[in-house]
């Protein structure tokens, strides 16, 4: 297939799948370094497996904030002479009684064009939403609240939908840009509960529904060489938006000889980000630190964010494909 025609479909499908909806994906400060997760087609885009994985405390000081864990991992292959790339995410998101589970496996098509590597990804995966209903707390009849209510389960319930994923992706020596859609289906997780208040005879099935909603993703980068010093400057801005409600994050960091980073972040009407990072011997490590610029801030000292990491290099030649290194030398 053209690679003209893989892009028309793709965006095809990224712009035909999209209706209002609010936005139920992990937010991320360091989304340069897991793009995968974002956009299915950001993964083997290097000769490495690479492996990511981080955790997020959300708003200290605030109680049942959000805490959230992500894992990706990539690598690519050759196939008949052609490249793909396939790879897999996770990220479990716990908010007050909530809770959300969303895992992936993804597989990309690579094709080099322009002086770059296009790539087409789709993701396959299962999205899982619960709620701990044997928590809730329901004051006493009073002017004010009401003891029962159907609308609130009593008892823990979860539910399980198919999820799918796709993207286009463009990657250069200088710069990358990629654009996604997660949740194509917009599916519905129905979460069912049983009404024990009445015994077992008067006991009914209730029904209970969350819709995870489409996210159109738009990123890109690029890295900007400082002449006659080791430092480059690497800028990198994320947009989300499902038309109900659209944000943007900024990110610039400064790296040094390709093993230390920092820099600074902002994102639209929510927080300023600082973050430091370190890559040595294949290992990666990063921390950010976010300040509300909300009102949210008065009760909360900020946001944690912590992402490690590791990436091994492949051999997808042709010359060494019978050689092998002893492990002695490694």
């Amino acid at each position: 297939m053209k690679l003209k025609t893989l892009i028309l479909s793709i965006s095809i499908v990224l712009f035909s799948a999209f209706c209002v909806k609010g936005q139920s994906d992990v937010q991320l400060a360091q989304y340069y370094e897991v793009p995968s997760f974002y956009n299915p087609s950001a993964i083997g885009n290097t000769d490495y497996i690479r492996i990511r994985g981080g955790a997020r405390l959300q708003w200290l000081g605030i109680e049942n904030a959000p805490q959230s864990f992500v894992g990706v991992a990539d690598m690519p292959f050759k196939l008949l002479e052609k490249r793909f790339a396939v790879g897999v995410e996770i990220a479990q998101e716990s908010i007050g009684l909530y809770q959300t589970l969303n895992a992936g496996a993804q597989i990309a098509y690579k094709l080099r064009k322009w002086g770059g590597l296009w790539s087409v990804g789709l993701q396959v995966g299962l999205y899982d939403q619960s709620f701990k209903g044997s928590e809730v707390y329901l004051p006493d009849d009073d002017d004010y609240h009401q003891s029962v209510d159907d609308a609130i389960p009593t008892s823990d319930i979860h539910g399980t939908a198919l999820d799918l994923a796709a993207g286009i992706w463009y990657e250069h020596p200088r710069f990358y840009a990629g654009l996604s859609c997660t949740h194509l289906t917009s599916p519905t997780i129905t979460m069912n509960a049983e009404n024990a208040s009445g015994g077992s005879e008067t006991s009914s099935d209730r029904k209970y529904q969350f819709q995870a909603r489409r996210t159109l993703y738009f990123t890109a980068g690029c890295n900007i060489p400082i002449e006659n010093t080791l430092f480059e400057i690497a800028p990198s801005v994320l947009v989300k938006s499902d038309f109900g409600f659209t944000t943007g994050e900024l990110t610039a960091r400064a790296r040094y000889r390709k093993l230390l980073s920092f820099g600074v972040g902002y994102r639209w009407n929510d927080a300023v980000i600082a973050t430091v990072a370190a890559e040595v011997k294949n290992f990666y490590i990063g921390y950010s630190y976010e300040y509300a610029t909300t009102a949210i801030r008065a009760a909360s000292s900020g946001s944690h964010e912590l992402f490690i990491g590791y990436s091994l290099k492949l051999d997808l030649s042709d010359k060494n494909r019978n050689r092998h290194k002893s492990v002695r030398l490694m």
